[in-house]
């Protein structure tokens, strides 16, 4: 057929499943990704259902998936070995080297390669949305993809669990969602469609007076007329932008200029734009995701709890609408969700749901005490006997001899500069070196946040007793280094696209080069729970903050001496070593990268680890040039 592209290479889709409730299959991930393979009618992966310990109605599973699904049942000791460091879902390239893991990572590629099987979808790519971003920004440091991909789905399953038999309480996950889906909607062009509809309500006002004009001149409107005919604003703008994209249609062409009026209007009095899905006005891979999670709660509060259905408009609203969405109730019987009728909602809940803060580990906002600039939070330190110090290197002057190593082993591999590529190989010597002298046969090292492999191409070559992982986020990154590892014949190497938390294997050495901000304390802990050694070289120290899973300070000596704030002034002066900077501030740059980094080191000293803070040599290999060295004891 005309526009449809083989697969070149056969790719399994690994799902976990567990049990089926109402039709639905569990855990909701599973779910979710059989709900978009049905929505893009996408048959070029091989479905393998992965039995969990709980695993029980598998004959279930005839009647609740479509006779066109077919899926393979099997236990986790068939998953290739790979796939068995990794949470699932997974997507496995054969020879399975370069595994996907994770529910954003996973769907994304499928629409992909859902898209490239058939361009002429088009409306399967819009599914990633603006810039083809959508939860594209990895769990760890997006509380939005943090949201839809993880907490939500884990909320509604316990609340499922719950509700057998007792009223739980509502998910604090769902008021977020409710809460989000009443905030202003903010797209790219968002002025222009502001105006659209002030122009819109202007004319609304203007309706009735001129239906009594035409009234009162005898003109009468036939029954089958829609209200959306009979007032312009029934309609919302944000409706018709929404779906004359669904229904590939080009929005109405303004070949007029906007009245004066309506152009001059302040961008303060221009009204707000409303959700329509989940993340705006568009349907996007965040309304695949939330489908099956929002499906099932409203059904157990339907049944169990109306009452407090009443809390939920904008929830109830998303849940009615998506159903116009075209496909969308097909794929959705396919894969066993059924849509039921909610009853209208006659009044709105005045119960204020609690906030949610955006910004987790907002310090307190006065603090006598407190001083700015990074020379008084030294000084303080300085007192309570913690003063800049660097370990000595082991051995500053070791380097790889670069020109007998294959040409695909260096970063010049990577399309960059010479004079980068020298500096990059200058980094690599300092990582190498140490994790060389610790590596044993047999041992298991990950590269973590690889980016195209410079590190972990390195290792494997050197060490081809040792099986290398390199864990990258970005694709196009990961896909590079595998080629540069299929040029050099490596069999000791894997590529996992995956967020952090979907790599549960057990390994010996973890190494980070520029892990950015909080990353290198992902890093660290990923590591410190997996009893391995560490060699981290943190970068973007101006990105630390406060997440769901750390707070700065992290040591007790340095919580004992500094605040958060005084802790984040530390950070923010620690980014400025660029080489352009007066040598003066460069200094106090570099004296507070090592108090962030000794603060690292002090925590996980209390966790059991002999750790040193290095300066890489030379220096000027990089004006990020720590490297924090952990061992277990």
């Amino acid at each position: 057929m005309k526009g449809i592209k083989k697969s070149l290479t056969e790719e399994y889709l690994y799902l976990d499943f567990s049990h089926q409730t109402e039709g639905c299959i569990f855990p909701l991930h599973t779910s979710v990704a059989l709900f978009l393979l049905s929505y893009c009618d996408c048959k070029i992966f091989k479905v393998c259902l992965v039995l969990t310990g709980e695993s029980t109605d598998v004959l279930l599973l005839k009647n609740v998936l479509s006779q066109d699904m077919e899926v393979q049942i099997i236990s986790r000791q068939e998953l290739p070995p790979i796939v068995q460091n990794c949470r699932l879902p997974a997507v496995v390239e054969r020879p399975d080297n370069f595994c996907r893991a994770g529910l954003a990572v996973v769907l994304r590629h499928v629409i992909q390669k859902a898209y490239e099987a058939d361009p002429s979808k088009k409306e399967i790519l819009e599914l990633l949305g603006f810039k083809k971003t959508c939860l594209k920004a990895c769990a760890e440091v997006s509380q939005w993809t943090r949201l839809c991909e993880l907490t939500i789905p884990l909320a509604i399953e316990n609340f499922l669990k719950e509700s057998s038999g007792q009223r739980p309480p509502i998910p604090a996950e769902i008021l977020q969602l409710e809460k989000k889906l009443g905030e202003p909607v903010r797209v790219h062009n968002d002025d222009k469609l502001r105006r659209q509809k002030l122009k819109q309500q202007k004319a609304a006002r203007a309706g009735p007076s001129l239906a009594k004009e035409k009234a009162n001149g005898k003109e009468t409107f036939h029954g089958q007329e829609t209200p959306e005919e009979l007032d312009p604003s029934a309609k919302s703008l944000e409706l018709k932008v929404a779906f004359s994209k669904l229904t590939v249609q080009e929005e109405p062409a303004t070949t007029n200029r906007e009245p004066a009026h309506i152009r001059k209007a302040k961008a303060s009095d221009l009204p707000p734009l409303e959700h329509v899905f989940a993340e705006g006005l568009y349907f996007t891979l965040t309304d695949i995701v939330l489908l099956p999670c929002i499906h099932h709660f409203l059904l157990i509060i339907s049944k169990e709890l109306t009452e407090k259905l009443v809390e939920f408009p904008l929830l109830v609203a998303w849940y009615r609408r998506i159903q116009e969405v075209p496909r969308v109730k097909t794929a959705a019987s396919q894969c066993g969700i059924h849509f039921f009728h909610l009853p209208e909602l006659m009044t709105t809940s005045n119960e204020q749901h609690p906030s949610f803060n955006e910004a987790p580990g907002v310090e307190e906002q006065n603090d006598p005490s407190f001083i700015g600039g990074p020379r008084p939070t030294m000084t303080k330190l300085m007192e309570k006997g913690i003063e800049v110090m660097f370990s000595p290197h082991p051995c500053p002057t070791w380097t790889l001899d670069w020109d007998s190593l294959p040409a695909a082993v260096s970063p010049k591999e990577g399309k960059m500069s010479s004079d980068r590529a020298l500096r990059k190989q200058q980094q690599l010597n300092n990582l190498v070196y140490v994790v060389t002298n610790q590596a044993k046969p047999g041992d298991k090292i990950v590269d973590f946040c690889s980016g195209g492999g410079h590190v972990g191409i390195v290792l494997a070559h050197l060490l081809p007793w040792c099986q290398v992982t390199l864990i990258e986020n970005k694709e196009l990154s990961l896909i590079r280094a595998k080629k540069r590892s299929d040029e050099l014949g490596l069999s000791n190497i894997w590529f996992i696209q995956a967020n952090m938390e979907y790599f549960t294997g057990m390994f010996n050495i973890g190494v980070a080069l520029h892990a950015c901000g909080v990353a290198t304390d992902m890093v660290i802990e990923h590591c410190i729970k997996t009893r391995a050694s560490f060699v981290s070289c943190p970068c973007c120290y101006g990105f630390i903050q406060n997440t769901s899973k750390f707070n700065f300070p992290k040591s007790e000596q340095f919580k004992k001496t500094l605040s958060y704030k005084e802790h984040m002034i530390l950070c923010r002066f620690a980014d400025q070593t660029a080489v352009q900077l007066p040598p003066q501030r460069r200094l106090i740059g570099k004296q507070c990268m090592c108090l962030v980094d000794l603060d690292r080191a002090r925590a996980a000293e209390e966790r059991g680890y002999s750790v040193q803070v290095i300066s890489m040599e030379p220096e000027s290999c990089s004006p990020k040039n720590n490297m924090i060295v952990g061992v277990p004891i």
